[in-house]
């Protein structure tokens, strides 16, 4: 369907002076275009090769002219080696830390596979969750039902599966779990200081300071097993800082623990592990843990990283579907078939600004930064394909050329809680194809590709 705006535009348009013929070419150094139709392999990583290779194919497969509806449909790209890469790095970091993966942030089947022929645990939070690991053969002593507050069927569920780690931040789940549960291993989720985060927890989980103690002796009192503590610092966070004073009100949790005769022993550090900043953020909390909770302590300590692991190992391709011209403005308008209903969604829920970058111009293949230094000097705005006006992917960016329909973008860095939220809004598609490459060869032993 064509695609209608509704709602306020970041260009205003002057509907009068709209461009109904085609924008007049823009002039391009031959030598730009004659570097495009070299090698794609010139400059890029192996992994980006990969990615490369594996996005041409796919476009040159597809006729626009005689193709069946949906064949356009965006797709993905993912590159297993960087899951494997991002599970090394945190082996290297934090050797003490087990992390459980929290599956809600992509639930790739193949990123499953690995993760757990690679030996992580998983953070669930629903039953379906907890259903999709086990199928894959992992034990349920490494899942942990991480949500803090449970429908009650679903702790059966959990209690008929064998699943017992589980969280808990108020005095009624507590009631529940003794009911439906009452040989859950539970840990105690306590609130952190997550202002600096992207995505913030605390406003809504997590039991304050001053209620954990009444919490614990409820928890004894009603014969339940409190075996660790877990908090979050919230989704992307900004401050490694924040891992040091969750860790101190950790401790203090654990130390009113023994007071009452209960005996802790697993500290649950939750995620918030950024790509960018993953080695200052383990530096702080890799400290922090030593000195409060040493090795010498027996204490088991594990996390819950998301993004961590996905977000770089996926790139999204999606096509040129609309264009206005709004000549008077020097600017344009491109509609794409994917959005923020589709597996955009992350500009709205994680708070995600992402890049726009040109694929594939006039036939031409066009992956790899070396392509999208030149800008031209027209302003472009990018919009998904659905009729309401808030699915807006960029307001304003510039291209190396002024993409038209059957063009093709691509977006690098997609893997974190993009496909995982897409929705059917205006009976799009809300699933979209995902083809993998792999530039480690060490994941052969664990997977087949």
């Amino acid at each position: 369907m064509a695609p209608h705006i509704l709602g306020p535009e970041p260009v205003q348009a002057d509907t009068s002076f709209l461009g109904t013929r085609p924008c007049p070419p823009l002039s391009y150094p031959a030598s730009f275009l004659e570097e495009v139709s070299t090698s794609i392999d010139q400059g890029l990583t192996e992994s980006e090769k990969l990615i490369a290779h594996a996005m041409k194919t796919r476009i040159e497969a597809i006729d626009l002219e005689t193709c069946s509806p949906g064949s356009e449909d965006s797709f993905f790209v993912a590159d297993l080696g960087i899951v494997y890469s991002q599970f090394m790095r945190w082996k290297n970091c934090l050797p003490r830390v087990t992390p459980f993966y929290a599956m809600k942030c992509n639930g790739d089947p193949k990123v499953l596979q690995l993760l757990a022929a690679l030996g992580t645990g998983f953070d669930c939070a629903s039953r379906n969750e907890i259903q999709t690991i086990l199928d894959l053969g992992v034990s349920q002593d490494r899942i942990i039902y991480a949500h803090p507050c449970k429908v009650a069927s679903y702790i059966r569920y959990a209690s008929s599966v064998g699943v017992e780690k589980m969280v808990f931040d108020n005095a009624e789940e507590l009631y529940k779990c003794a009911k439906y549960h009452p040989t859950a291993k539970l840990f105690l989720r306590i609130v952190t200081d997550d202002s600096q985060s992207l995505c913030q927890f605390s406003v809504k989980y997590g039991a304050a300071l001053e209620n954990t103690q009444s919490l614990l002796q409820l928890a004894k009192d009603l014969g339940l097993n409190v075996a660790g503590v877990s908090f979050h610092v919230g989704s992307g966070a900004g401050d490694p800082n924040a891992f040091l004073d969750a860790v101190r009100n950790a401790k203090r949790v654990f130390d009113q623990g023994a007071a009452i005769g209960m005996h802790l022993n697993t500290l649950d550090v939750g995620g918030g592990f950024s790509d960018d900043s993953f080695e200052s953020s383990a530096a702080v909390l890799g400290d922090a843990l030593d000195k409060y909770f040493p090795e010498e302590s027996g204490v088991t300590l594990m996390a819950e990283p998301g993004r961590f692991f996905v977000s770089e190992a996926f790139t999204i391709a999606s096509h040129v579907i609309a264009r206005r011209i709004i000549e008077n403005q020097n600017k344009a308008m491109l509609y794409l078939n994917d959005g923020v209903y589709g597996n955009m969604n992350c500009i709205l829920f994680d708070h995600q600004e992402p890049v726009p970058k040109v694929l594939t111009y006039q036939g031409k293949f066009m992956y790899g930064e070396r392509y999208q230094k030149q800008k031209t000097s027209r302003d472009v705005s990018v919009w998904g394909p659905t009729c309401d006006g808030i699915d807006c992917i960029s307001k304003s960016c510039q291209l190396p050329v002024l993409l038209d329909v059957g063009d093709w973008m691509y977006f690098t860095s997609f893997g974190a809680y993009t496909v995982a939220a897409s929705t059917t809004f205006n009976g799009f598609n809300g699933d979209c194809e995902t083809l993998y490459v792999c530039s480690k060869k060490e994941v052969e032993q664990y997977i087949k590709l």
